[in-house]
């Protein structure tokens, strides 16, 4: 009951603070550019002649991989430097005191905070990238094959880097905990780049660099799944493997890696519980 009450109480100051509407403005900028550049496909003028309705549908789908990955994006920074502020910014500011000096436990006070950073930020996510979806339908006439798994990686991408950052939080100042974790998401995903160049070019080493790197931070491995959910079939067949990558992903995700999230994601909030309760407030 005090976690889901600190929960609301957390998603309703979320609702307050400035960046929120940092993120809807370059929400609706993205949407409304990436809805006037589909527009232009169908009928473009190319080299290799006018782009038919079909070509326009297989480049939407890559195009539409690119877009995800700005909202993915928009959300990273906003969660992260939303994050901070919830635990740090309260500890340093002495808010945290006047609640936690009550018969409350601090992990049931995490665990509202954790839930109501989960349910904006997959909130947005879930909004911004359906709206993108319809705008792409009705603008190009692409529908991706899984658009429900994609949205929910998109989510649990989210979630990872939230938890990420409240682990940071319970440590070291509001601004450091949203710079290090955009930082180790941006990190990860160049290594995910990287690792991918390394596997096209038959160079195991650098191959394993994205491998570990997905390994350690779930964010890139989880961002290639959903892109995987996004993407046209035939992209690969067309584009080959090299041709489209770093948005293009030639396999879904496997149980064992979701699993691997999901405990991944468990214990750092257990981390994060643990530091936060021998935290001197």
């Amino acid at each position: 009951m005090i976690a889901l009450t600190v929960a609301g109480l957390t998603l309703r100051e979320a609702f307050r603070r400035r960046v929120v509407w940092a993120l809807l403005v370059l929400t609706v900028a993205l949407l409304a550019l990436s809805g006037w550049g589909f527009s232009k496909l169908i009928g473009l003028d190319t080299d290799l002649g006018t782009m038919t309705s079909g070509e326009a549908r297989l480049v939407a789908s890559m195009l539409l991989n690119l877009i995800m990955f700005g909202f993915s994006l928009i959300a990273a920074i906003g969660t992260a430097f939303l994050a901070g502020p919830t635990l740090a910014g309260e500890v340093e500011s002495g808010q945290a005191l006047a609640l936690l000096a009550r018969p409350v436990r601090r992990s049931s006070v995490l665990l509202g905070k954790w839930l109501g950073l989960v349910t904006f930020g997959c909130g947005y996510v879930v909004l911004a990238g359906l709206g993108q979806l319809l705008i792409v339908r009705a603008v190009v006439g692409y529908w991706p094959p899984a658009p429900a798994t994609g949205l929910a990686l998109l989510a649990a991408e989210t979630v990872v880097l939230l938890t990420l950052a409240l682990l940071l939080s319970s440590v070291v100042s509001p601004m450091a905990s949203g710079i290090v974790a955009v930082g180790l998401f941006g990190a990860t995903w160049v290594a995910g780049v990287v690792g991918g160049i390394g596997g096209a070019l038959g160079n195991e080493g650098v191959e394993r660099v994205g491998t570990v790197s997905r390994i350690l931070v779930p964010t890139d491995g989880l961002w290639r799944g959903a892109m995987n959910a996004f993407q046209d079939p035939g992209a690969l067949v067309q584009m080959g493997p090299e041709g489209g990558f770093p948005f293009l992903s030639d396999a879904p995700l496997t149980a064992a890696y979701l699993a691997w999230a999901a405990v991944w994601i468990a214990v750092v909030w257990a981390l994060t519980a643990l530091s936060f309760s021998r935290r001197d407030i």
